[in-house]
Parts: structure tokens; C-alpha cells; sequence
């Protein structure tokens, strides 16, 4: 699971990494990224690759109303092609989501959780695979609502300790044939789906300051020995 996240790069950097051609909104330094918060998104329009901002919690078309993004945050790579609110997706609504790192709880004794951060060693951005929806009041005359959820595949060896699933992190090549359009092959792209296999990442206990929301500084990332 992927629950919690952070991004903290600039958007220049953004654009140089991503090879974006323009980006549509701005960015401020977030430290505890959280579900219904707009997140920023990459996609490949016909004007070019946009940085947007989405809804994270991804509401199909046919949703009676949002709340059902609260339970979307993310989707399972192996059941992307089956399940009803995926799999019509993966063929035209595909999006990278950029982070510079994420949250997990590793459970201890009782209902201990410690907090993981865990990030690129040299604290370069990543990005996560995702999909994204559109989402219209039924007889409301606004604009659509863009949604978005993040893959999830199983853990490779850092994340295992810590949970058995762990968000989809694309390395370039992989996140080029992500956003490509004109590849429709289902199954080409769900085999880019896969626990990243770079030794480029660690993870470290952070406070538990991270678990409420309303806490958003970077002091959320210092070690836990750090703390005080």
C-alpha cells in the first residue's frame, strides 16, 4: 500500500527529469502527501507532457460520488486487466505521479507502528505508475473532476521488512513506456509493472508525527534519532 508521500522538488527540476513541455500549476513543498489532497500528475496530452494537479483517490465515471475514491487509492498491478474500475484505463489513461519519497508503517509489538521513510539515496525525484479518471456530477453543470491512484506491486528486498506491497516506481525507460499512447498492449504494460529492482533506495524510522494529517513540515523526514 501506498498511503502517505512526499514532494518536496522544485518544479524546474521537475521539468528537466520529466521532459516536460510545461507544467499547469505550481509547487510548494509538501511532507505528508495525503488521500483526496490534489497531488501533482504527469500526463502525455496532444499540446505535450503536462504537469497537472488530480484528486489522489480515483473515482470512475459511473461513481454516484466521490467518497468511493477514499477506498481507490491504489490499484493492485496484478488485477489491473480484470477489475471493473481499472481495467478500461489502462489503455488511454495512464499518468506518472512524481514523488521524492513515501511513508510506510512497519507493525511491532501490540499496535505498535513505526513509520519508514523511504527514499532515492541522493534524494533525486522518482516516479510512481498510475491512472487517472474523470468524474462529473450526474446533472451538475461543472467541470469534471480528475481523479488519480497509484500501482501497487509486491516488495522487493528494502520494502519486505516493512510491508508486503509497496508502490510501482518506473525507472526512465519504463516511465517513457508508460506514458507512450500509442502503446495499447495491455500486456507489454502491465509487465512494466513490477517491485523496483535498484539498490538506490533506503529507509529509515521517522516520528510518529507523520500519522496526523494536519503535521506537514519537513521535520517529518529527519531519522528518528534525529528527533529533538
Amino acid at each position: 500500500m501506498c498511503g502517505r508521500y512526499t514532494m518536496h522538488t522544485d518544479v524546474d527540476k521537475l521539468i528537466e527529469q520529466l521532459k516536460l513541455n510545461f507544467a499547469e500549476i505550481e509547487l510548494t513543498p509538501r511532507y505528508n502527501i495525503a488521500p483526496t489532497q490534489e497531488v501533482p500528475v504527469v500526463l502525455e496530452t496532444e499540446k505535450g507532457r503536462v504537469l497537472k494537479a488530480f484528486r489522489w483517490g480515483l473515482v470512475p465515471h459511473w461513481a454516484k460520488d466521490l467518497s468511493i475514491g477514499n477506498k481507490m487509492i491504489n490499484a493492485r498491478a496484478e488485477t489491473l486487466a480484470e477489475k471493473p474500475s481499472f481495467r478500461s484505463l489502462i489503455k488511454s489513461h495512464r499518468c506518472l505521479i512524481p514523488a521524492d519519497g513515501f511513508y510506510e508503517w512497519q507493525k511491532g509489538d501490540g499496535k505498535t507502528k513505526t513509520p519508514y521513510f523511504i527514499h532515492r539515496k541522493d534524494d533525486e525525484p522518482f516516479t510512481f505508475a498510475g491512472l487517472w479518471a474523470e468524474w462529473r456530477e450526474k446533472g451538475a453543470d461543472t467541470p469534471p473532476i480528475q481523479t488519480c491512484t497509484i500501482i501497487t506491486t509486491s516488495a522487493n528486498e528494502l520494502m519486505e521488512p516493512l510491508h508486503h506491497r509497496m508502490p510501482v516506481i518506473l525507472p526512465p525507460d519504463a516511465r517513457e513506456e508508460w506514458l507512450n499512447p500509442d502503446n495499447e498492449d495491455k500486456g507489454a504494460l502491465t509487465e512494466l509493472l513490477v517491485p523496483y529492482a535498484g539498490d538506490d533506495f533506503e529507509a529509515y524510522a521517522v516520528s510518529r508525527e507523520v500519522n496526523a494529517v494536519r503535521n506537514y513540515g519537513a521535520e517529518l523526514i529527519k531519522r528518528e534519532q534525529e528527533q529533538g
